[in-house]
């Protein structure tokens, strides 16, 4: 019988085989790794209330690059930090200012909303 590869030895092709095996026949008959498996269906993720044009994310996606990511959670004045540190312009440090003090945002979607945009 001819096995198809003489390059390695029968233990090591049917050992490649089966670890091939999920993929070339579908998850059915073969245990699907961890990696391999489907993300969750976002259960846990903000429902999105609105739907933003062209424009709007242009706009939310400008501001974002000026709020680093180490900033975040962050209050207004570590918000300032991170913008001025980024060479934000002036309309963004502007904007930051116009936030409450005293209040922590978890993610920049929050503070745009906190903006009234």
């Amino acid at each position: 019988m001819d096995r198809g590869s003489s390059k390695h030895n029968p233990r090591l092709d049917d050992k490649m085989a089966y670890e091939v095996r999920g993929i070339v026949q579908g998850v059915t008959g073969a245990r699907v790794e961890e990696s391999r498996e489907a993300e969750p269906s976002g259960e846990d993720q903000p429902e999105v209330t609105e739907i933003l044009d062209d424009f709007e994310v242009h706009n939310l996606s400008r501001f974002g690059t000026y709020i680093g990511l180490s900033a975040l959670p962050g209050d207004r004045a570590k918000l300032r930090h991170s913008a001025e540190n980024l060479d934000a312009p002036d309309d963004v440090l502007a904007d930051i200012d116009s936030l409450p003090a005293d209040k922590q945002y978890q993610t920049v979607a929050e503070i745009w909303h906190a903006l009234g945009r």
